[in-house]
């Protein structure tokens, strides 16, 4: 499994939030998060090693089909859209929630996903998804390397040193980065073949949960205020041999007493 989600394209207009205060999706057209596709790169790489399929699995609105096809065009074998107009306004424990009850129906060896999303940053739902479901979850991972013999997985997590070995039984969550490979660009073939490839529709009731247990109504934090930030300063550039720029550095900060 991999968890996909439609984000605001960052190379199309500035994102901006709307009345509520919530962000304005119509404003920009929806991409599948590029972290997203690193994850899903890594899970192509794996079938291809190991055997086995792909499922996608996103929580959006009604368009997420659209974004969808991108990921099936790459190699995924098919795909399942969480989508209720309850889920408006949901955080990120509500998506947690939501994500972790359809997967709860679906066997999976492992699930990938992005260590973020370029619309929320965060990088909590897919620890919290592992929390609620109740399996190991792998953060950072530049490597992944599963024992179906054994049934492990063993992770590279990127450390600030280096990186750590993990080991844990499957199934695991694991939280993908960067370094796991740039991801595939989608072939005429597989974009012609993406269109007859199946995505199933879940509702709340579907999964089993209550109107009112998730979405907007049952979230957790609002936004209250936003405003702009301050005007930037004018700015002085240093320039000269690294000598010249060093010296004119400190002279600037003396002068202005900070050292």
């Amino acid at each position: 499994m991999v968890l996909v989600k439609p984000v605001p394209d960052p190379a199309a207009a500035a994102e901006r939030l709307g009345p509520d205060g919530r962000l304005d999706r119509a404003a920009s057209p929806a991409v599948v998060n590029a972290n997203d596709e690193y994850a899903l790169e890594a899970a192509l790489k794996l079938v291809a090693e190991h055997g086995g399929d792909v499922t996608l699995l996103s929580m959006a609105a009604g368009s997420a089909p659209e974004t969808m096809r991108k990921a099936l065009a790459m190699g995924a074998d098919r795909g399942v859209h969480v989508m209720d107009p309850a889920l408006a306004g949901s955080d990120t424990l509500s998506t947690a929630r939501v994500l972790a009850a359809a997967l709860r129906d679906i066997q999976a060896d492992l699930i990938l996903a992005g260590a973020d999303t370029s619309d929320g940053g965060g990088g909590v739902v897919a620890p919290g998804v592992a929390a609620l479901l109740g399996v190991p979850y792998l953060s950072y991972a530049s490597k992944i390397e599963p024992d179906p013999v054994a049934g492990t997985v063993r992770v590279r997590r990127i450390s600030p040193t280096g990186y750590d070995l993990l080991e844990a039984p499957m199934p695991a969550l694991i939280g993908c980065t960067q370094a796991l490979g740039e991801p595939r660009y989608p072939s005429l073939k597989g974009i012609m073949a993406a269109r007859s490839k199946e995505i199933a529709t879940r509702t709340l009731a579907d999964l089993g949960l209550a109107d009112g247990s998730v979405g907007g109504s049952a979230a957790t934090t609002r936004v209250v205020d936003s405003r702009k930030p301050p005007a930037r300063a004018a700015t002085r550039v240093v320039r000269g041999t690294p000598d010249e720029a060093a010296a004119e550095v400190v002279a600037f900060l003396a002068e202005r007493r900070i050292i």
